[in-house]
C-alpha cells in the first residue's frame, strides 16, 4: 500500500491550495479515505474525510473552506483549501482506512501559511 501526497508548500493568508494523494496497493473505491493534519507539539487531527459510500465530513475548523473530493477512477483524493489561514500550518497526510478498519497513511507534505 502506498500513499502519495503532494501540494503542499508555502502560501500567503487568504490563498488557496490543492493537495493530492495518490494510492495504489489498494481496492480504493472500497477504503474510505481523509485528510489529517499535525502542527507542531500538537495531535494529529483529521481535517476531512470521504467515505467508501460517498459520506464526506469536515472538522469545524475548515468547514466552508475546504473540499475533499474521491477520484476512484484514478485512485486520487484531493483537498482543495481556500482563504488559508495561519493557524492551517501543519504537515497534511492522506489517510487510507480498509472495510476491516486498518489505517495506512502517506508521509505527508507540509503545508506554511504566512500572515
Amino acid at each position: 500500500v502506498q500513499l502519495v501526497e503532494s501540494g503542499g508548500g508555502l502560501v500567503q493568508a487568504g490563498g488557496s491550495l490543492r493537495l493530492s494523494c495518490a494510492a495504489s496497493g489498494i481496492t480504493f473505491s472500497n477504503f474510505a479515505m481523509g485528510w489529517y493534519r499535525q502542527a507542531p507539539g500538537k495531535q494529529r487531527d483529521m481535517v476531512a474525510s470521504a467515505s467508501a459510500g460517498g459520506s464526506i465530513n469536515y472538522s469545524d475548523s475548515v468547514k466552508g473552506r475546504f473540499t475533499i473530493s474521491r477520484d476512484n477512477a484514478k485512485n486520487m483524493v484531493y483537498l482543495q483549501m481556500n482563504s488559508l489561514q495561519p493557524e492551517d500550518t501543519a504537515v497534511y497526510y492522506c489517510h487510507a482506512r480498509s472495510p476491516f478498519k486498518r489505517n495506512y497513511w502517506g508521509q505527508g507534505t507540509q503545508v506554511t501559511v504566512s500572515s
